[in-house]
């Protein structure tokens, strides 16, 4: 049987660290996905001991919003790096189950193997959620790369303890580099070309900036 849910159960930092140990012998890495038509874009903010998770899914044609949900859900898990999944999870998956429209991948605002068991929120969220998925981290967790040219869509192998867990792709011209890394069920190529072909003119690809964005839009009416 799989872990359980964090939504179910609040671990301590120690189990969480155990689960992920368990966990993370269920990550696939190898590309295990068909025909792509849409991207969904994960992410999620903290507020007052809650966390608001937002998924938006855009058509890889064309990155047009075909669906958006968000979801509130208190906070029981504390800020540890290294941990982030057991305090989003229960938010997220409690937006993903608003959703009528299943994409075919998740790029997800965090890392998958580029984490220091190798299993960071992109791939547990790829684990518990059965799809897809691909990390898009903002700032470097583990590893080191060689210097990056400033050019737009410049990239070079991120590696840890001499294992490569992904790449850092220059989205924008001499602005800091995005860190892409498999998340589960698919391979480093697929990663980089899908996060590549979903980048306009910002920094983080579109789906996952428009989740980062209804992440960030709070009710009031609580």
């Amino acid at each position: 049987m799989g872990a359980p849910s964090p939504s179910r159960w609040s671990p301590t930092p120690t189990d969480a660290r155990a689960v992920q140990e368990r966990l993370r012998g269920r990550v696939e890495t190898s590309r295990r996905v068909g025909r792509i038509e849409l991207v969904a874009g994960v992410d999620c903010s903290a507020r007052d001991g809650r966390v608001r998770a937002a998924i938006v899914v855009v058509a890889l044609d064309g990155l047009v919003v075909v669906e958006e949900v968000a979801a509130e859900r208190v906070s029981t898990f504390p800020y540890v790096p290294g941990l982030l999944s057991f305090r989003e999870l229960p938010a997220i998956e409690a937006a993903w189950a608003k959703l009528k429209r299943m994409p075919d991948v998740l790029l997800v605002d965090g890392h998958g193997l580029a984490h220091p068991r190798r299993i960071g929120i992109a791939s547990h969220v790829g684990v518990v959620l059965d799809r897809p998925s691909i990390g898009c981290g903002k700032s470097l967790l583990v590893g080191e790369h060689a210097k990056l040219r400033l050019a737009r869509g410049a990239h070079v192998p991120l590696i840890d303890r001499g294992e490569t867990v992904g790449v850092a792709l220059r989205t924008r011209a001499r602005v800091a580099p995005l860190y892409v890394s498999i998340g589960h069920r698919v391979d480093l190529e697929l990663a980089l070309e899908l996060v590549t072909a979903t980048v306009t003119r910002y920094r983080l690809p579109e789906p996952v900036r428009r989740a980062d964005a209804l992440a960030g839009e709070w009710r009031t009416d609580r």
